[in-house]
């Protein structure tokens, strides 16, 4: 699994022209599945989200995870993460899970999240077309790969 975690201010998800989720401080998740994907990439990928140290303490440091803030999570699907760019000019998303596939496991990250945070994980809609509209704030944005677990 990939994800791509972005500090957020607000952000929000739009389908057909209706807000379908929103949330204030907290993280933006970019969730990317490939078809080597399991129950334990999803929870060690979860704890990682979580607990990365990327708020700001009171020294401006970051040294705070969305936990500590009380922050919220808005979590959206995005098969492209998982696209190979290596070959010609149009990327390859080969490696991507089959919907039979990643919903259980996107489903799964909703689950493990909501168990982690003890709150409600606001997301996107699997296989639909978004509008997402954030403001990254610093900007952070950092990107975890559950295969590269060292």
């Amino acid at each position: 699994m990939i994800a791509v975690v972005q500090r957020v201010t607000f952000a929000s998800v739009t389908i057909n022209n209706i807000i379908k989720s929103k949330i204030d401080e907290g993280l933006l998740v970019l969730l990317g599945i490939t078809h080597t994907d399991s129950e334990e990439d999803a929870e060690w990928l979860v704890k990682k989200i979580v607990n990365m140290r990327i708020f700001s303490d009171e020294s401006d440091k970051m040294n705070l995870s969305v936990m500590d803030i009380n922050g919220d999570i808005l979590l959206v699907s995005q098969f492209t993460l998982i696209s190979s760019t290596k070959k010609g000019n149009r990327p390859s998303f080969i490696e991507a899970a089959k919907p039979e596939q990643a919903i259980p496991l996107y489903n799964m990250v909703i689950s493990f999240l909501e168990k982690e945070t003890k709150k409600e994980i606001k997301t996107g809609e699997f296989g639909a077309d978004m509008k997402v509209n954030l403001l990254n704030n610093g900007p952070v944005t950092i990107v975890i790969d559950s295969k590269n677990m060292i």
